[in-house]
């Protein structure tokens, strides 16, 4: 049965998973008659849609132009100072509060996840599944949307820190330490291993970023 609401929902949540996708990259200027050909959506719900990015700031303003928003560094590290206080927190309460259901499916994913070690665009895929499956898990609501607004915000990232050499088996062991403390029900250890696996990816990012300016000079 299709959602009332269905036309304004699913134009912005085409545009926004055309963004995180990188089919539009930060700096992409959209406009809205190719976007309501490319997704054969009418011109209205595709004009409400891009007011709402703009409002979320995932879309700014280059003269009457809309286009991608990109983070600058500050942005950027600020970005992960909010990610990593409540993702954190996220897995403290999980610890607290996952069903053994909700165990075994973080779990499974992170089985399922060994097989796509070499396709970084797919692991980051699976990797926001399974970071969202953790805010399920914490079982609040509010921190699941503020969780939601952080995790547009990282669409807005060119690229994904599992490009580098070493950083998908690096994650998948994080994952797997983040899981184990869940399971045992430690949230000291659940938040630690958590807000460490998002230093260790901003680290990784800040590098892959450092290289990709000494390669342009």
């Amino acid at each position: 049965m299709s959602d009332p609401k269905s036309p304004q929902k699913d134009a912005y949540q085409l545009i926004l998973e055309a963004i995180d996708t990188g089919t539009y990259r930060p700096g992409d200027r959209l406009v809205e008659s190719e976007l309501a050909d490319r997704f054969g959506v009418s011109r209205t719900p595709i004009r409400e849609a891009l007011q709402r990015l703009e409002t979320q700031s995932l879309l700014t303003r280059d003269g009457r132009s809309l286009i991608v928003a990109s983070l600058d560094h500050n942005q950027l590290a600020e970005l992960y100072v909010v990610r990593g206080e409540l993702e954190g927190l996220a897995a403290r309460l999980a610890a607290r509060h996952a069903t053994p259901e909700e165990v075994r499916v973080l779990r499974d994913m992170l089985e399922a996840d060994h097989a796509l070690v070499g396709d970084p665009r797919a692991l980051s895929r699976a990797n926001r599944r399974f970071h969202k499956q953790i805010h399920l898990a914490s079982h609040n609501r509010f921190l699941v949307q503020q969780l939601d607004l952080v995790h547009r915000s990282m669409a807005l990232l060119a690229s994904t820190s599992l490009e580098a050499e070493g950083r998908p088996t690096g994650t998948l062991k994080e994952h797997a330490a983040i899981v184990a403390a869940i399971e045992a029900g430690d949230g000291d250890a659940a938040d630690k291993s958590l807000r460490d696996h998002i230093s260790k990816a901003f680290i990784t990012r800040l590098k892959l970023d450092a290289a990709k300016v000494e390669a342009a000079e």
